[in-house]
């Protein structure tokens, strides 16, 4: 297994300037804790603005990170569009796909500090994809955080997906056609692809991610609603859980 030279994290974001910078101060976190563990190892940070109409390319502006607008209205084109600017780039082009990683966030979510030394760890060990497990934001409304922990097995091999918490492998991400311009489940899809492929995965909670708990999100089907729902039927199954 050819070890990672290279890391694309890539962010889709819609009006998300009230949110975005901790969720690129926690990105920065990582991106320093990876330099401590894997010196000369390149990251670069696109974040995707999809028909952002508030000043969040004003708050990428301010971290060290690239903004690129697109008028999609679906998450799986932003993720999509990030990964492949953040693969044009001059780093990620000398390391070529099979040493370059793909991590993908929300920008309504915050990484914890290992995030990306531990996708780094888990790849040149030999996966081609991890899935990691994410956690409601502690301002949860009344009742949905024990709701939440009753759907929800975070621990090693968990069986959930999330677009705020996913990393592939670039020869890995092509083989699978990459993220599909949909507006919800392109993260579910590209996952099953990649499995489905035979590529060696691992299902982790050793990089939890803290994601936002808001019950109104930027686009239909998504994690707000599904958080919406859980609130409203508790017990009962409520169909794919969105990133």
């Amino acid at each position: 297994m050819t070890p990672v030279r290279h890391v694309v994290v890539a962010v889709p974001a819609r009006d998300e300037e009230l949110v975005l910078d901790r969720c690129l101060a926690a990105i920065g976190r990582a991106v320093r804790d990876l330099a401590d563990h894997r010196p000369g190892l390149g990251v670069d940070v696109v974040v995707a603005l999809d028909r952002c109409r508030d000043a969040s390319a004003s708050v990428v502006a301010a971290h060290p990170a690239l903004a690129v607008a697109l008028d999609a209205g679906a998450a799986g084109a932003a993720r999509h569009l990030a990964v492949t600017v953040g693969r044009s780039m001059p780093g990620a082009v000398r390391a070529r796909s099979g040493a370059t990683w793909l991590a993908s966030t929300d920008a309504d979510s915050e990484v914890p500090a290992h995030w990306l030394s531990e996708q780094v760890r888990l790849a040149d060990a030999g996966h081609d994809l991890v899935v990691g497990t994410v956690e409601p934001h502690p301002e949860l409304a009344p009742g949905l955080a024990a709701a939440w922990r009753a759907r929800h097995v975070l621990e090693e091999g968990h069986p959930h997906v999330h677009g705020a918490n996913l990393g592939v492998r670039a020869d890995a991400y092509d083989e699978a056609g990459g993220f599909p311009p949909w507006p919800t489940h392109e993260d579910v899809e590209l996952v099953r692809r990649v499995r489905a492929a035979g590529r060696a995965s691992v299902a982790t909670d050793r990089l939890r991610v803290v994601t936002s708990a808001r019950l109104v999100g930027r686009s239909p089907g998504g994690f707000a609603a599904y958080l919406g729902d859980l609130l409203v039927t508790p017990s009962a199954e409520v169909g794919v859980e969105p990133a």
